[in-house]
């Protein structure tokens, strides 16, 4: 017998559920949201806050060491735990806020468990109640992937542990070179930390441009070491971890194993649902509505495992609340222009779609840029990309100094549908990091020249 009904039940209390219950709220259902513990975001806790904290304070040791550029004499110590410390006091203000948002929901609409399918409409939970839903969304995020050779290591370290530490470690081994292992291995290498990054592949954080990459692998080198298409093979070895690869070997007093994220999708008992499941126990999922197949269910957030960003999680849970209002007729919804940001310094961020056989190209050098060198942070490039024979803008692939804000404004200008002439026409002020984005329009606009006419730029200053 039924003891819950609800328009709309969602599984997970993390960014994607929590914007999937506010849609199907605002449209009129009656909603359920359930969670096993509601301790806050991945975000909040040991994603997007904590990192950045780590970051902001590996970025103020960065910026004191360099100020003799500027002929300013400074010496730098690090306290690591007063660091930790820090950070853990501003991520538990993150995360209280969070849990202060579900607080205040409804508290019929909310309940404590954890949930199964015992059927495509309908879930059995820890508390022995059962709920039938008109349509149920799946939003239970993901957890660190661990591979076998890593799992019994005393030293072992995830992005949900790391933020534990008391102190700063001396040496840290980084496994895997994407978003996560980035980020953090910059970090602490800038804090005093000696780390090495080892990863199976040739490339770092995923680019898509050779460019970037080798612009991104130098930058990197001069801050920690590189063992790029090794196979890295762990062991303890007297209070140490030992890794040994390709003829090379070393010992770390920690080893972050940053290999990716799983969904969490084990215990929910899809089997249950009729769905057609993969290999890796996922069902299809249609990357425009979030619905699985033809069925009540939608999978959302991390869980899915397609573009795990926080600000995909939220528009992923809007768009599936409001499907799951409308089950069984399907709501049509706009995906944003996809943007990824990776917080290195500077930042590596890709925008919209790569770039075809028949797209335009233009770069601009931030190691010679203006406003680049004013402040000692003249690195790396940035790449546009246009389709031909209009010069309207699907794309791009940064890393320079201002790359997070200006991946921003490149994702608007491709959502408006503008050219890089459109572009350029607008004012650019000097002297700015956005200026240093002409030269890259300008060329697109000379392999373009369909944008001639109508010009206005009157050109910048060498070096711009």
């Amino acid at each position: 017998m039924t003891d819950l009904t609800c328009d709309v039940a969602i599984i997970g209390a993390g960014t994607a559920g929590l914007a999937a219950e506010r849609s199907a709220r605002k449209n009129g259902a009656r909603t359920l949201l359930i969670d096993p513990a509601f301790n806050g975001t991945t975000c909040a806790t040991v994603g997007c806050m904590p990192s950045k904290l780590l970051i902001g304070a590996a970025r103020a040791a960065q910026d004191a060491r360099g100020a003799g550029a500027f002929g300013i004499r400074t010496s730098v110590g690090v306290d690591g735990p007063a660091v930790l410390q820090r950070l853990r006091k501003l991520r538990d203000d993150f995360v209280d806020a969070t849990r202060a948002g579900i607080a205040k929901l409804p508290e019929k609409s909310r309940i404590t468990a954890r949930a199964r399918f015992t059927g495509p409409d309908r879930l059995a939970l820890s508390t022995g109640e059962t709920v039938q839903a008109g349509a149920i969304i799946i939003a239970t995020g993901s957890s660190p992937m661990i591979p076998p050779p890593y799992r019994d290591l005393a030293g072992l370290l995830t992005n949900d542990t790391i933020f534990e530490l008391e102190d700063l470690p001396q040496s840290l081994a980084v496994i895997g070179g994407g978003v996560i292992g980035l980020e953090l291995a910059q970090a602490m290498a800038r804090l005093g930390t000696r780390v090495a990054i080892f990863d199976q592949g040739d490339e770092l954080g995923g680019t898509r441009c050779k460019d970037v990459q080798a612009a991104l692998q130098e930058a990197l080198s001069r801050e920690l070491t590189l063992h790029l298409g090794t196979h890295p093979v762990p062991q303890d070895d007297n209070g140490q971890i030992r890794i040994d690869w390709d003829g090379g070997s070393d010992k770390f007093d920690k080893v972050l194993v940053a290999t990716g994220r799983a969904p969490n999708l084990a215990g929910l008992g899809l089997e249950k649902t009729g769905l057609s499941l993969n290999d890796k126990g996922l069902p299809e999922v249609d990357p425009e509505t979030l619905q699985c197949a033809d069925a009540p269910i939608f999978l959302i957030g991390d869980a899915n495992a397609a573009r795990p960003l926080l600000h995909e999680a939220s528009d992923e849970g809007a768009i599936a609340g409001r499907g799951a209002v409308a089950f069984p007729a399907r709501v049509p919804s706009s995906r944003k222009t996809p943007l990824a940001i990776t917080f290195t310094d500077p930042p590596l961020v890709s925008v919209g779609a790569a770039p075809d056989d028949g797209a335009k190209t233009g770069s601009a050098d931030y190691t010679n840029q203006g406003r680049a060198r004013v402040d000692n942070r003249n690195t790396g490039l940035a790449r546009i990309h246009a389709s031909a024979p209009d010069g309207r803008l699907i794309g791009a692939d940064l890393f320079c100094p201002g790359a997070d804000h200006m991946g921003h404004l490149l994702a608007l200008a491709i959502a408006q549908g503008l050219t890089a002439r459109d572009l350029l026409d607008q004012p650019f002020y000097h002297p700015t990091l956005e200026e240093g984005l002409k030269p890259a329009l300008r060329e697109i606009c000379a392999a373009v020249p369909l944008q001639i006419p109508g010009d206005r730029d009157t050109g910048s200053p060498p070096g711009a």
